[in-house]
């Protein structure tokens, strides 16, 4: 069976500095007419970057949901960026550390109505670099244990989705 959904229609209702808001014409392959909502994302990237037997995190408040999360280092990919140059660059900006970098997994993370994709990638070769975060952006670093990193992930603690996948992968490849 042909599962496509073919748009019909785009219809923008807001453009953003971040994302984009959709409500789209689209036709089911039954041929019947329905809407979907898509927030349009440019992506991110993300680094799993372990050393030793340490895992570094960052931890910081996330707007949305009003709390401190744990997380590997990420960010928005700007516009036509290569996600393996944005990596390097967020890997970088939020910890101060350099590395090659190997891709890991690409993520789907709301693929329910977002198109926004997040490139992770594991750090190899891992080197000091100059630490310089975005000056609207306030984290600390966190270097701990990859197994205490597991268990946390195991009991809730860390939630953020990216974060899981990576670690997860990683442990089991």
């Amino acid at each position: 069976m042909d599962l496509e959904e073919k748009t019909v229609r785009k219809n923008y209702i807001y453009k953003g500095k971040i994302v984009n808001l959709r409500c789209d014409d689209a036709e089911l392959p039954n041929g019947d007419l329905c809407k979907r909502e898509i927030v349009e994302h440019p992506g991110g990237a993300a680094v799993l970057c372990v050393e030793g037997e340490n895992v570094v995190l960052v931890r910081q408040f996330r707007y949305a949901y009003k709390e401190e999360l744990l997380e590997i280092p990420a960010g928005k990919l700007n516009f036509g960026e290569d996600p393996s140059a944005a990596a390097k660059r967020e890997l970088e900006e939020e910890t101060g550390l350099v590395a090659d970098l190997v891709p890991l997994t690409v993520l789907y993370p709301t693929p329910g109505y977002s198109n926004e994709k997040i490139y992770i990638y594991e750090a190899k070769n891992i080197r000091r670099g100059t630490r310089h975060p975005d000056e609207d952006e306030f984290l600390d670093v966190v270097k701990m244990p990859l197994e205490e990193a597991l268990r946390l992930v195991k009991s809730g603690a860390i939630r953020d989705a990216k974060t899981i996948a990576a670690l997860l992968l990683y442990k089991n490849k």
